[in-house]
């Protein structure tokens, strides 16, 4: 590879983790790469197109938010489930339930199981990170009788639940295997966007925290939604759980623009802002093994040519990798 300056250049490739594997997007192509229990890489590839396919407005600033945010949830539940498949248990009974939604839903029980659960998943979020610290605020106007310091009060509520709920699930064994996975996948991306061939020693060497992360996503709507609900107040308690349900898709919104923007340039200013996000993904990266970054790299090279990147961003070509002849040893 000819020399070149070392600096991050977007490359619009993101990812997740999931169970033994990483799922790896760009734009309209996904994949998701799983190491099997026989130790080889499953790499399946599909299209996803995502909510209101086509529609201009989608892409409007602050309304793409929310619809890139329902995408991730579907698109990352969908590729659970993929990479859950390798470790089913082949001769566990068809549940009740099963049976119920075949018969109900007949070919689209799948389908029919992600909504729900979806829906489930967020009306639990909802009432953990929008709801419980309201409720628990509330319980201090006994005591509080300014509007304002609740109000703060309830977003230091909020900031203390997300932290113990991330903490809490970072100690879970399981979790903590999908977390090297998290790292993995966020090592890739940066040794493309940083301009180095992506192999494994690169990947190895690269940063495990990254400023487009859901992590930092998630963070940055708890931090928007304390000072949305600071400053837009009503009288009624009905009024003010309501509030807080109707204006998540506009804190969603307006912490998408965030990310996005802190994934595109390396402003001080962005930098510092980005800060707590990459703080708290120490939490939820942890450093892989040269087998998980291998899964990575098979994820990303599924859906991206990293190498016609390099020459279009970086001005750079890469020899391709030498692939032994027929008959050769390998």
């Amino acid at each position: 590879m000819k020399e070149k300056k070392e600096c991050r250049r977007y490359c619009g490739v993101g990812g997740q983790a999931v169970l033994e594997g990483v799922m790896m997007k760009n734009q309209e192509n996904y994949a998701v790469a799983v190491r099997k229990p026989d130790g080889k890489i499953a790499i399946m590839t599909e299209k996803y197109k995502g909510c209101a396919e086509g529609a201009a407005w989608k892409k409007l600033p602050f309304v793409r938010g929310v619809f890139n945010f329902a995408d991730s949830l579907i698109l990352g539940l969908r590729s659970l489930n993929y990479s859950a498949s390798f470790y089913e248990d082949d001769e566990a009974e068809e549940t009740a339930v099963d049976k119920t939604m075949d018969k109900l839903a007949g070919d689209k029980s799948e389908t029919v199981f992600t909504t729900i659960t979806l829906i489930l998943s967020f009306a639990l979020a909802i009432g953990l990170f929008m709801l419980l610290p309201y409720f628990a605020a509330q319980k201090l106007t006994e005591y509080i009788r300014n509007d304002s310091l609740l109000a703060l009060l309830e977003g230091i509520i909020r900031i203390v639940i997300f932290l113990i709920y991330i903490v809490a699930i970072s100690a879970m064994k399981d979790i903590r295997r999908v977390y090297q996975y998290h790292g993995a996948e966020h090592k890739c991306i940066n040794c493309i966007e940083r301009g180095y061939a992506l192999n494994v020693e690169n990947v190895r060497k690269s940063s495990r925290q990254h400023k487009r992360c859901g992590t930092s996503f998630l963070l940055f709507v708890v931090l928007v939604s304390i000072i949305v609900f600071f400053f837009i107040r009503v009288d009624k308690p009905l009024l003010r759980v309501v509030l807080r349900i109707a204006l998540i898709p506009v804190i969603a919104g307006i912490s998408y623009e965030i990310i996005r923007l802190a994934g595109r340039t390396d402003n001080p200013i962005v930098n510092i802002v980005s800060a707590p996000g990459l703080w708290l993904q120490k939490l939820t990266t942890r450093e892989p093994d040269d087998d998980m970054i291998e899964v990575a790299i098979a994820s990303v090279e599924a859906v991206f040519d990293w190498r016609a990147y390099f020459k279009e961003t970086f001005g750079v070509e890469v020899e391709a990798e030498r692939k032994p002849s027929e008959g050769e040893e390998q």
